[in-house]
């Protein structure tokens, strides 16, 4: 038996930084604004090991299995067979679908300057808030694990539906430390003659 040691970390690809300044969020360039400045960028969202196309193949794989069974019992004589296994089929694809509406359900967050931008999908329903840095409280809802609470001018909305509980209070922390961090608003330059 033979142990291998490192004696420092893991090289890293070139050019790749040496640590990562932001652990859930990411630099994003906002495209369609002149200049195209950049902004900071949170995606939470459900883990989904499977996707929406992958349940429909495993969907018509699990009728048509199902279905030869039911008909095999069928060409026995026991028709009863046939009609619990569509009776099966329908409420099966009646989850799936269930499951499927829900499948890419997200919150997104991005910072751009001292704006932040919440959006939430729910199914086929958006929500979109936007609330100042400058006015802004992030807090936990409840108490330790529970949703972040973010407030400010009158509007309140909870994130995080999407982390795990004991991740919520470090997306705190860098939410809030990105919000110190935002740059502030540049007054516009007099124009000169």
């Amino acid at each position: 038996m033979t142990a291998t040691f490192a004696t420092s970390p893991w090289s890293l690809p070139p050019g790749a930084p040496r640590s990562a300044p932001w652990q859930f969020g990411r630099e994003v360039v906002l495209s369609g604004l002149q200049g195209a400045p950049r902004a900071l960028q949170w995606r939470l969202r459900r883990n989904c090991s499977i996707t929406p196309r992958q349940f429909g193949a495993v969907y018509l794989w699990l009728c048509l299995a199902s279905l030869l069974i039911g008909g095999f019992f069928y060409h026995q004589g026991a028709p009863l067979v046939l009609a619990f296994t569509a009776l099966e089929l329908v409420f099966v694809g009646v989850a799936l679908l269930v499951f499927a509406r829900h499948a890419a359900d997200h919150e997104t967050l991005t910072l751009a300057g001292r704006s932040l931008q919440v959006e939430q999908c729910c199914a086929s329903r958006v929500e979109s808030t936007e609330f100042l840095a400058d006015w802004l409280t992030v807090e936990p809802a409840a108490g330790q694990g529970s949703l972040v609470e973010l407030s400010g001018r009158g509007q309140t909305i909870r994130v995080g539906r999407y982390l795990r509980p004991e991740l919520r209070a470090a997306f705190a922390r860098e939410l809030r430390l990105a919000l110190r961090q935002a740059p502030a608003k540049t007054a516009p330059e007099p124009a000169t003659n």
